[in-house]
Formats: C-alpha cells, structure tokens, sequence
C-alpha cells in the first residue's frame, strides 16, 4: 500500500467534512494531485469516471426541474389532502407521498416540492410547520434507496454493481432492496400517529392548483417505463441508461422551448441541476480510481476484514450500523463513492457474494442521514425554507423525529436484507 496515496485520501475526507461549501474544488483538487502523482495515468483518466451515473443524475435532475414547474407536485398533493380527515392523518400521507415521490425524483426536488404545501397546512390551522417539514425531509431521504434513480447512492450502487432499474425490485429471484425500503416506510407509520398524536384539527383545501403542462409529468413517466426497458437489452452500452435521462431532459427541454417561445424554463431546469454534486462525484471517481491502484482499498478491506473476521453476519453488522452513525455527520455521497469498492474487496476477502454487503451499506448510509440536521441534503434544505419563513430549528427537534424514523426504518432493512440475502 502506498503510505502517500493513503495520506492524500485522509486528508481529502477531512477537507470535505471541515470544508462542506468547498466540498468538489477539495475533490477536484485531490484528483489533480492524484494524477500528478502517477497513482492516476492520464491514460486511465477518462475511464476512471462513471460518466453514466453523471449523465442519469444530470438528466433526472433537468426533467424534475421541468415538472416542478408545472405544478404537478401541488396537484398531486392537494387530491391527497382531500382523502384526510384531519392533521395527524395529514402527516401520514404527506410522508408516505413524499416518500413516494423521491423513489423517483430526487430527495432534494421532493421537499422544494412538498415544502410549501406544508407551511400551507401549517399556516391554516396556525400551527408550527417545523415537524410536518422535519418528517417530510426525512420521508424523502428514506425511500430515496427504494430505485436505481431515487437518490444520487441509488445510481452510484446501479452504475457500480451493473444494476438495472428491475434489479432494485427482483435480482437473482429474490425480493431486492426496494421491498427493504418500503417495509421500512411503513414501519415508520406508527412513530408518525405518536409524533402528531396531538394534531386532530381539521384540514380544508378549497383552491385547486391548476397544472400548466402536462408533458414534464409524462417524460418522467416514460424515463421510468425506458430504464425499465433498457433492463432486457442484454449487452448494452454502460452509459444506456445515463442516455436514457439525458435524452429525456433534452427532448423536455425542446418542448419547454418551441411551447413557451421563450428560453426561461430551459434556461432555469439547466441551472437547476446540482453541477456541484456532478464535480464532487467527477473528482471522487478519480480519487477512488488512486486509492484503488495505490493499494489503499486493498488494506481497508483487509482491515474490516481483522475486524469482523470470517462471520458474514458480523460484518454486514459493521457495515450497516456503522454507515448509520457515519453518515449520521458526513454527507452520504462521499462516503458511499469511497466504500462501494471496499465492501467489493471485502466480498473477495470473504468469499462471499458482494450484494448482501452493498445492500447493507446503501441502507445504513442512505438512512443514516435522518439522525441529525446535517446529515442529508434534504434535511439542510428543510431547515433551510424553514430559517426563511423564520422558523429556528433546534438540533434536539430534528433528533425528536429523525431518531425514531432511523432506527425503524434502518433495523426493518437490515433484518430483511439478511434474511433475503445472506
């Protein structure tokens, strides 16, 4: 192992987590220096980025900015809230619906479009919305593992392992992480009817939002039905389904041109998309590709593997509760980017299967983050509205709710996946 690549790795890690706002330069950076180094070849350099997991998240983001802009979400949400007979049954089906949601959209979109929808609710009965928002983050980030394109993990874990968008509900004949996720959602109803136990006013809806076009809600539609598709092309290009996305965004963003005579809505969807997060993952594909060639991914491995020894059990133990209270405080993306190929060597070590462990690590990681208020994207973005309309957060607040959801959410998925798949 290479003491230099291995020192270069650390001190990136702690740049990103005491550097969040600079979090891709340091990633940009430490890949630059990798290649300098020669633990990159130039050669390599292209290879080492998935640029199939870039092109899906740059396209569903594109397409999700176009179908906020219909009002398609209010929509949606204001039928729901028809069917409620009162605030605590409000909240239950705002989480549900948000969950469901970012099963398909991205966690971040979900809550810009169920936000305001809350301080709606909140407002009209004059009750504080920083619950029903906390619980709408949280709903988001916990199904956003449910499918290939749910969350930025989601179609790292695709790209990685070779998933299809099927593979996420059936693999090898056997029930795959989507029915972990779903169990876990609805384990998490009960703490939603004790949090809200006390909120029985009633919920009237009298505007109708009225949606402006219709074609955004069927281009996400129809990237779905094509990923699914692309699921039986047997020998397929890598990059298919990052085409898929793509391709859909572009054909939205015609439509959105010659229907509005006007750039605005192209213009704001292109902005729209987190290029931030697409330079962190650039640069983590590159470092990633450093560390593997310098050893480093080898020695940790090696290292879970004197920790946890030869019982699959206890390791996948390790892996899941262990990305629980790691991503409880470092944003998920990194952190999952750099452990797919460990758990991968892990795998090897072991002898075993890698799927147990990389389901294990996408359900701890991706729920971890509903501990604490800076654990998910989604969460900061909640917190965020809410600082707008003058609503303080208090960590122990968001703890109140996050804390019971995780720990439901994450032992429902860690019990299934061992059973399904050890």
């Amino acid at each position: 192992m290479s003491v230099t690549a291995l020192c270069l790795f650390i001190l990136t890690y702690c740049l990103m987590i005491a550097l969040p706002k600079y979090r891709p330069w340091v990633a940009l950076t430490s890949a630059v220096l990798y290649v300098a180094l020669g633990f990159v070849p130039l050669g390599a350099l292209f290879g080492a980025v998935d640029w199939n997991v870039l092109l899906m998240l740059a396209g569903t983001m594109g397409t999700v900015s176009l179908f906020i802009e219909t009002k398609m979400p209010n929509r949606m949400a204001e039928a729901l809230l028809k069917k409620t007979p009162n605030v605590m049954w409000v909240a239950v089906a705002m989480c549900l619906f948000s969950g469901a949601v970012s099963a398909f959209v991205d966690n971040v979109a979900t809550v810009l479009m169920l936000a305001p929808v809350g301080l709606a609710i909140a407002a009209k009965l004059g009750t504080s919305p920083v619950p029903l928002l906390i619980a709408i983050a949280v709903s988001s980030n916990l199904q956003g593992a449910a499918t290939l394109v749910g969350d930025t993990t989601s179609i790292m874990l695709g790209g990685y392992a070779g998933m299809d968008f099927l593979d996420f509900f059936f693999m090898d004949g056997r029930f795959s992480i989507f029915w972990a996720v779903e169990l876990g959602a609805v384990m998490t109803v009960p703490i939603i009817l004790w949090l809200f136990r006390d909120q029985k006013g009633k919920v009237d809806i009298q505007d109708r939002t009225e949606v402006t076009n219709y074609v955004p809600t069927y281009l996400l539609i129809g990237t779905v039905a094509l990923l699914i598709a692309a699921s039986f092309i047997p020998g397929k290009p890598a990059v298919t389904n990052g085409l898929i996305c793509t391709g859909v965004f572009l054909v939205g963003a015609v439509h959105s041109r010659l229907r509005e005579q006007s750039w605005r809505n192209v213009k704001r969807a292109f902005l729209e998309i987190d290029y931030q997060t697409l330079l962190l993952l650039a640069g983590l594909f590159v470092v990633i590709e450093g560390i593997e060639r310098g050893g480093v991914i080898d020695a940790i491995a090696a290292l879970f593997v004197r920790i946890g020894g030869s019982n699959t059990f206890m390791m996948y133990t390790i892996i899941v509760w262990g990305s629980v209270l790691i991503s409880a405080f470092v944003d998920n993306i990194p952190y999952v980017a750099t452990m797919l190929p460990v758990v991968t060597g892990i795998a090897a070590s072991m002898g075993c299967s890698p799927i147990l462990l990389y389901f294990g690590l996408l359900t701890g990681a991706t729920l971890g983050g509903n501990i604490t208020p800076i654990g998910a994207s989604a969460n900061i973005t909640a917190i965020g509205i809410l600082r707008r309309q003058d609503h303080e957060v208090r960590t122990k607040d968001f703890v109140r709710i996050g804390l019971p959801f995780t720990l439901a959410a994450v032992m429902t998925g860690y019990l299934f996946c061992w059973l399904v798949w050890h």
